[in-house]
């Protein structure tokens, strides 16, 4: 089974993943971000872009490397990864079902004020990183035109990593696998 964590750049994925990981017995995580980075040690490069999600290898070079990570490995993977692209997202969660793989996917929501706190705060890349900003309102886009509807979501306006890694977990161990 996946455990999809989406979300706009700065929602916290990354540290949710780790500590839904922690909750989920037998579960690994797996940032689908590292497929991308391949793709950009390619060289020489390929055609530029502003998001690697665009270069048509990386959508079934994740679905591929995750089931086989999950094949070879069995359990849960658990991928943090932003895709606000409907179609990108179909291409991903229908290559994972034509293999028989589940997927709860998840999107961790906050409100855009407490999203540019976060990024103000961010230690990662930097206090108001352009390349997190820049995506705020393609989030806001996906989140009323598709993505809500699609995925299960918390919340994290008011919520530590902690707490919504905790919902993620028991709403996996409470409902177990559907897919999205």
């Amino acid at each position: 089974m996946i455990v999809w964590l989406n979300g706009t750049h700065g929602a916290g994925k990354t540290t949710t993943a780790a500590l839904v990981q922690q909750l989920l017995p037998d579960s690994r995580v797996l940032d689908a971000e590292k497929v991308g980075e391949t793709l950009m040690d390619i060289t020489p490069g390929l055609p530029d872009t502003d998001n690697f999600q665009h270069w048509a290898p990386w959508r079934p070079l994740v679905v591929e490397t995750a089931r086989r990570v999950l094949d070879y490995t069995g359990g849960t993977l658990v991928m943090p990864m932003t895709v606000l692209v409907e179609e990108y997202w179909r291409e991903i969660a229908g290559g994972l079902a034509a293999h028989g793989v589940p997927v709860r996917h998840f999107v961790l929501h906050a409100d855009r004020e407490t999203l540019r706190g976060r990024i103000a705060g961010d230690t990662v890349l930097g206090p108001n990183s352009p390349f997190r900003l820049q995506y705020l309102e393609p989030y806001a886009e996906a989140a009323r035109t598709w993505l809500h509807a699609e995925a299960e979501v918390v919340d994290t306006t008011h919520l530590t990593p902690a707490e919504a890694a905790l919902r993620i977990a028991e709403a996996v161990k409470a409902q177990g696998c559907g897919t999205a």
